[in-house]
């Protein structure tokens, strides 16, 4: 077995952590039905027939923004449902957005708004489950453990990096669902393996640096060679005597895991320092804005699905000071990111999906959360799954649509309702990948990625 230490980080909650990467690359597929895999994906690619070259961005809003105060206002409800800002007119007529909104307004040709996505649960945990992996399967806040593999952890499986040398599944600055690490961003019974590459640390600190791209201490470049070379031997013996199909999966992960490590492909893109600081200033010094520019290199480096966490939108009191901080920060990393993609020729091979776990109650409270009104804060908006957003633009998919419409309070889809199925199967389909593909579970029984693998038609 080929195993490279680069150093130890923290436990993920299977308990795998990143020195074990490239020994999982290796063979960490090893018991996991490998011919099983190899033939789902084999489908897959035969569906769809196309190979692309798209890549994927995913700004997840971890605890639940609300559609009515960020692109679903309803400006004629009653005051306790409308809240606090207003909406102005975007560059695409009746595609309003927030007051809060001004750099996006400029924009919405670049972008679309699904109005009417849908799942009907208020539990963070069973909401991250659904956005995240499309299931159900009987996760809530008592029972949080990861039921199926995420989205990004599948298009990892099925494509891999765009190009050698950079990993196709990076979490920035890590991979977390509702406090769960890697939570439902994991890669769950397709192995370990298919977890995300995460950064950690803050991309706006002015000493950030991401681990794990060096060799290890002791370890040079020649003697790397050296030890690949004796393993190629002795596998090209096992080959030799034994023909399956598992052979061709470990040479893919060694491969990559070679690449990762030797290239210098991956560490080139990581670093920030080399970016042209009004490029930087754009998205905005911070975190969120940082973690996003980082984002866009490695898409254009060759990763091939990307996430950037941005966290603290559980508003059950105090919503106005929090929106008043979170929505201009979004704004504007927003703007940036497909103002970028645009300028660098990347917009059409990118695909930017926003959305969060579920929204926020249309009719804003009290600020008692159960208490004497305003005891905890001012009014807020508690959790809400039967009216949400997600916005998606890039990669293909139309700008300047609004789809479907919420009812006059806002409260459930008026028209045309989308699931997270549908939102998942319209990813696929920009990344080339047939959402009708099963997977195999431990028993070898096939399980459908989809239980509705419809894309929204509209956007394609």
């Amino acid at each position: 077995m080929f195993t490279l230490d680069l150093g130890r980080s923290a436990n993920y909650c299977d308990g795998v952590n990143r020195r074990d990467f490239l020994t999982l690359g290796v063979a960490g597929m090893a018991s996991l039905g490998l011919p099983n895999l190899l033939r789902a994906k084999d489908a897959s690619t035969a569906a769809t027939g196309t190979r692309k070259n798209t890549s994927v961005i995913l700004l997840w809003l971890d605890g639940g923004p609300g559609h009515m105060d960020t692109y679903d206002m309803k400006p004629d409800a009653p005051a306790e449902y409308r809240g606090i800002w207003k909406p102005i007119r975007s560059k695409v007529p009746g595609f309003d957005v927030t007051e809060l909104f001004p750099l996006q307004a400029r924009i919405t040709d670049h972008f679309s708004m699904v109005r009417s996505l849908y799942h009907n649960t208020g539990d963070h945990f069973a909401g991250a489950h659904r956005m995240l992996t499309t299931k159900d399967m009987g996760v809530s806040g008592a029972n949080t453990a990861i039921k199926f593999p995420g989205i990004g952890s599948i298009v990892q499986r099925e494509l891999g990096p765009r190009q050698p040398g950079m990993p196709g599944y990076v979490a920035v600055p890590y991979a977390m669902s509702v406090g769960v690490r890697p939570g439902y961003f994991g890669a769950h019974m397709v192995g370990a393996a298919y977890n995300p590459f995460e950064t950690n640390g803050d991309p706006n600190a002015t000493n950030f640096q991401v681990q794990n791209l060096n060799l290890a201490n002791g370890l040079k470049l020649d003697h790397l060679n050296d030890r690949r070379s004796l393993v190629k031997h002795f596998d090209q013996a096992r080959r030799d005597l034994d023909q399956r199909p598992e052979a061709r999966t470990m040479d893919r992960f060694s491969q990559e895991a070679f690449d990762f490590v030797s290239s210098g492909v991956a560490k080139k893109a990581f670093d920030l320092s080399a970016e042209d600081p009004r490029i930087r200033d754009r998205y905005g010094r911070h975190q969120w804005g940082q973690s996003t520019l980082l984002a866009r290199r490695l898409v254009e480096a060759g990763a091939t699905f990307v996430t950037a966490h941005f966290g603290g939108w559980d508003h059950h009191w105090d919503l106005k000071k929090g929106m008043e901080d979170y929505l201009p920060k979004i704004d504007r990393l927003v703007w940036a990111l497909f103002t970028d993609l645009a300028e660098r020729g990347l917009l059409e091979s990118t695909l930017v999906v926003l959305c969060g776990e579920f929204s926020r109650t249309p009719r804003m409270n009290d600020g008692g959360n159960g208490g004497a009104p305003m005891s905890m804060g001012t009014p807020g908006r508690d959790h809400w799954g039967n009216s949400m957003f997600c916005l998606m633009g890039g990669g293909g998919v139309k700008g300047g649509i609004v789809v479907g419409s919420t009812d006059r309070l806002g409260e459930s889809p008026k028209s045309r309702p989308v699931t997270p199925s549908n939102i998942h199967a319209t990813i696929y389909d920009v990344l080339g990948i047939d959402p009708k593909l099963n997977l195999f579970d431990p028993t070898g029984r096939p399980v459908p990625v989809l239980d509705d693998p419809t894309p929204i038609s509209e956007l394609l």
